[in-house]
């Protein structure tokens, strides 16, 4: 059992998939939990709403978490309604889907910033809220960063770069109690696949290739952000943890 009755969570992107699975997932073990969302409000409210589900306090937050000024007046709000963080969850992504042929540097930047320097002005926001308690950071990456896949030149190459950024961050903040780690997910049939043009492909190979015989869910990853927000993980660092049912270990 994990026991987070008196944490303050946020999750960005936390409205659906992935995000939203963690959300509910810390809510669970008995976490309040702060919801960013940009787009679906209506989602991000049914989030809410499962949270409060489990007896703890939800809040919502509309904001573009790359835009500096926004991001300001998330934590603020933050602040006001919770006045403390422990667990920052980064799961908000976008980025251009183009083969690197096709990608301008337009493209190429917002991605970066979008996927990668946006974790380093979220860590920054956070810690005065975390102070001398420690606290648990996770970043969402995907296979991406490690494998070529057709039309990620971009979001594979911020995935990477997120990757690194949470190396240099957990040897930065271990000594202030603060783990800070990266959960790479397989294939996952959420919303943001269905952005990709091949994605019956996707869909299909990666459940050829999977030896678990099934594909991830975003509960799944939601069970292995709770180990890593736990006392369980305290000795974890900087790591890039793989949760993919054994498909990136298959020649």
């Amino acid at each position: 059992m994990v026991d987070l009755t008196g944490r303050t969570a946020l999750v960005t992107g936390g409205s659906r998939g992935i995000g939203r699975a963690i959300a509910l997932r810390l809510a669970e073990a008995g976490a309040d939990v702060a919801i960013n969302y940009w787009r679906n409000r209506k989602a991000a409210e049914a989030t809410a709403d499962g949270v409060r589900a489990e007896g703890r306090r939800a809040a919502i937050y509309k904001a573009n978490v790359a835009d500096e000024a926004q991001l300001h007046d998330l934590f603020a709000q933050l602040e006001d309604d919770f006045g403390r963080l422990d667990v920052l969850v980064s799961n908000a992504a976008s980025g251009v889907l183009r083969p690197a042929m096709e990608l301008t540097k337009r493209h190429w930047q917002w991605t970066l910033d979008i996927n990668a320097a946006t974790l380093l002005h979220l860590v920054q926001h956070s810690l005065p809220l975390i102070g001398d308690r420690g606290g648990k950071i996770i970043a969402i990456s995907s296979l991406g960063s490690v494998r070529a896949i057709p039309n990620y030149a971009a979001v594979g190459a911020s995935k990477a770069a997120l990757e690194s950024l949470v190396r240099h961050l957990a040897v930065e903040l271990a000594p202030r109690g603060v783990n800070v780690n990266i959960l790479s997910a397989g294939v996952v049939d959420t919303d943001a696949l269905r952005h990709f043009p091949n994605r019956r492909d996707i869909l299909a190979k990666s459940l050829e290739q999977t030896p678990a015989g099934r594909l991830v869910t975003p509960a799944d990853v939601a069970d292995v952000a709770l180990f890593l927000v736990s006392p369980h993980a305290r000795m974890i660092h900087g790591q890039t943890i793989v949760v993919d049912g054994g498909y990136s270990i298959v020649a």
